[in-house]
């Protein structure tokens, strides 16, 4: 839920900031006050693409924060998958320069628009005037009917099935085509294969080559060197190390005597004693393995140059060399077993395509039984916003092809006739603007029951209605509220009188600078907003009283 918003400096907004409840709130004021800047700000803040046309005139910068109180797990799970999370809280912030530079923020953290978007479409759902665009898309009524149904399980588990068989489709017309230019390949990748198996390579062999190379490229210094060492540990007779321990040990086992605290000492140097004669006869046998051999060294900077050439020759990386033979070597026994691989193949295809079948006819049953149930609600609701012989439907048709389809295997249609005697056409075909808002409200209103989006925003959803119809629609819109967080901007007096909270938007000028605020009604304040709603230039006491009776109606 959307607990608070603060805008600075968006359009002709100077500094904004206003607290939000739960229920239905509704946002009103004269034409050209700026009733929809809180939901510009809330399309912003949540990843609406921005120019600094946006900013208000004179100002560096616009700084738009919104805090929200998360109560779905699944949103909590999505602030932790992606390092977000602050203990149950979501503060998203949304700044745009004067530059047109834009940066997102959530819980302090910046991240990328896209990420603020898909956030976004979790929060706040936002039904404005251009959602009856998107309502006559067949995308979006399937999108909607499955929403209803509660089927989103079964939709991603078709999907994924989907994908699994497009997959293996599309390795079998590869590996059909390959087959095809077999003959050609396989001279290849046998004489490629050849060439490999005659060099034998050895995984990690460069490594080893080069550092036997290096080993005996350096062998007469290793061998003079380590000569030198063990003839200073052992073999001097008079000054070897081994020798003057020796004679020290044997000095201070004569003293322990004499005190017996030279002990510790005299066993530290036989220690050492013992760790030098280990030491020389190490270093003896090290001599031992050590041997000045030429031709072996040519050897090895014949075949470390060799590795270079073949890899040179190949076009890749020598450490490349060891995996790029056993790719070839797949890729000769996969041609020269295609038939095998081809039968292996199509057999999962058909497998992937059975499981999707199951899975689509499972998708259209429940899909079937849910467009009746659904059009049968939103048929009362039009009836109820004084359409009364409108007729709405949703027919499932069938697919063109007999191949799975990501989305299932029909297309959903709204259907409706606004006029006794003619035949049913396709929602995108209506079109009065006033009856696809009647209808579109009907919908949304329908389908917003079952979304587990906790913010619903109308924007003047309810133009071109009034009277008991427009009633109706404050009725259905609060009655929405007593699940959601319901925002509204609207024109009508008969929806803005059911509203839990009350928001009024109006412009201040001076000389210098024109800008819009917001402010909460109180009930006398209230009646005299509703009262300007309905009255028009002079609003008289017969006006008030109206407005009051309005209230009291929905406040019992």
């Amino acid at each position: 839920m959307l607990n608070h918003i603060t805008i600075k400096n968006l359009a002709v907004v100077d500094s904004l900031g206003l607290e939000l409840n739960t229920g239905l709130s509704v946002l009103t004021g004269e034409t050209g006050a700026g009733k929809s800047i809180l939901i510009d700000a809330l399309g912003l803040v949540l990843g609406d693409r921005a120019d600094a046309s946006a900013i208000r005139h004179g100002a560096e910068r616009a700084d738009i924060s919104a805090e929200f109180d998360l109560q779905d797990a699944n949103i909590e799970q999505w602030l932790q998958d992606n390092e977000l999370d602050s203990e149950g809280e979501c503060l998203i912030r949304r700044t745009i320069s004067a530059k047109g530079r834009s940066r997102g923020f959530i819980n302090g953290q910046p991240i990328p628009l896209q990420l603020l978007r898909e956030l976004g479409e979790k929060l706040v759902n936002i039904h404005g005037q251009n959602t009856h665009q998107a309502l006559m898309k067949s995308d979006e009524q399937r999108l909607l009917l499955d929403n209803f149904a509660g089927i989103t399980q079964l939709r991603k588990e078709l999907n994924q099935c989907y994908q699994q068989w497009k997959k293996k489709s599309s390795d079998y017309q590869t590996l059909k085509q390959d087959t095809a230019e077999r003959d050609a390949k396989l001279d290849l990748l046998r004489f490629q294969v050849q060439e490999f198996s005659d060099f034998e390579l050895q995984e990690n062999e460069l490594q080893d080559l080069e550092e036997e190379h290096r080993k005996l490229s350096n062998a007469s210094r290793l061998i003079e060197t380590s000569q030198n060492i063990h003839y200073q540990l052992a073999q001097d007779e008079q000054n070897s190390i081994n020798h003057l321990l020796s004679h020290s040990i044997s000095e201070l086992q004569g003293l322990s005597e004499l005190d017996q605290s030279l002990n510790p000492i005299s066993e530290m140097l036989n220690n050492a004693l013992i760790q030098v004669d280990e030491a020389s006869s190490e270093l003896r046998h090290y001599l031992d393995s050590l041997e000045l051999d030429p031709s072996h060294l040519q050897w090895l900077d014949n075949r470390i140059s060799n590795i270079y050439d073949l890899a040179r020759k190949h076009r890749i990386e020598t450490h490349e060399l060891f995996a790029h033979t056993e790719t070839l070597k797949r890729e000769l026994e996969q041609l020269e077993n295609a038939d095998v691989h081809l039968e292996t193949l199509l057999a999962e295809v058909e497998a992937c395509k059975t499981d999707y079948f199951k899975l689509a006819k499972k998708l259209s049953k429940t899909r079937s039984k849910a467009s009746g149930l659904l059009a049968e609600q939103v048929i009362k609701h039009i009836h109820e916003l004084g359409m009364e012989r409108c007729v709405f439907e949703i027919k499932l048709l069938a697919s063109e092809s007999e191949q799975p389809q990501l989305h299932g295997m029909e297309v959903v249609e709204f259907y409706v006739t606004t006029n006794p005697g003619q035949p049913l056409r396709p929602l995108s075909k209506v079109v009065s603007g006033g009856e696809l808002s009647r209808i579109s409200l009907a919908i949304q209103v329908v389908t917003a029951q079952f979304s587990d989006i906790p913010t619903l925003i109308f924007d003047e959803v309810d133009v071109g209605i009034g009277g008991g119809i427009a009633e109706m629609v404050g009725n259905k819109l609060r009655l929405l509220g007593t699940n959601s967080q319901i925002l509204c901007v609207t024109h009508q007096a008969q929806v803005a009188s059911q509203a839990h909270q009350h928001l009024n938007v109006y412009k201040q000028s001076d000389d210098e600078k024109t800008t819009t605020s917001i402010s909460l009604l109180d009930e006398e304040q209230r009646v005299e907003e509703l009262s300007r709603m309905m009255g028009g230039v002079t609003i008289t006491e017969q006006t008030r009283s109206h407005a009051r009776e309005m209230r009291k109606q929905v406040t019992g």
